[in-house]
């Protein structure tokens, strides 16, 4: 049995001091089209919501769990901010800048500043807000677990508009991941405008 993740981390800082802690998170590290979408989502360290206990990290969750969390996480007010990096720039700065980028961008887009960052794996060298980097953090920290379903059904979300404007690749049901169905397309239509072409997959594609 999969344990959920818990408020634990957030009730220590707390206990130190830290009244607003953020948990952050992205999405679409491994895709090959599209952004890193990055979320961070403030909850209470005495929150009792009745919906916290079926919190996953989002790989955990079916497409409708994700979205009846989100709606939960927004419908009580949750303080979150999200942040994107596009395609284009993934490829001029790489993939762990572009997912560094996308966290800051969803902390500066929080309505109001944290006194810590709780992050998935990750630190961002250089940010002004002291954080720390907990490996499978998505798994075990309540605040980080929202934020993956935050990031993750806004991406999915972003990632069906695209497929109305890119018909034929079917990013509407792979999101743009690498699936076989995927590949499948990309050899018979090459890369659309919206692939990353400094990915392998993608690059092996592209005209000499």
């Amino acid at each position: 049995m999969i344990r959920p993740p818990t408020l634990d981390s957030e009730r220590e800082l707390a206990a130190s001091g830290y009244a607003c802690v953020a948990g952050v998170d992205e999405v679409g590290r491994g895709a090959l089209a599209g952004p890193v979408f990055a979320a961070a989502v403030v909850v209470p360290f005495g929150a009792d919501f009745a919906w916290l206990p079926l919190v996953r990290d989002s790989k955990q969750l079916s497409p409708r769990q994700r979205e009846r969390l989100f709606q939960r996480i927004q419908g009580d007010g949750l303080r979150m901010g999200l942040g994107q990096v596009p395609h284009s720039v993934v490829d001029q700065i790489g993939i762990v800048g572009a997912t560094r980028l996308a966290m800051r961008r969803a902390v500066e887009d929080l309505p109001v500043a944290p006194d810590f960052l709780i992050i998935d794996a990750l630190t961002l060298p250089g940010f002004r807000f002291p954080q720390r980097g907990i490996v499978r953090g998505d798994q075990t920290c309540v605040s980080i677990a929202c934020a993956s379903v935050v990031a993750k059904v806004s991406r999915d979300r972003y990632m069906v508009e695209q497929d109305a404007l890119y018909p034929g690749y079917g990013l509407a049901d792979h999101k743009g991941y690498g699936t076989g169905r995927h590949m499948a397309c990309l050899r018979q239509l090459g890369p659309s405008p919206i692939h990353r072409r400094s990915f392998a997959p993608v690059q092996r594609l592209l005209p000499a």
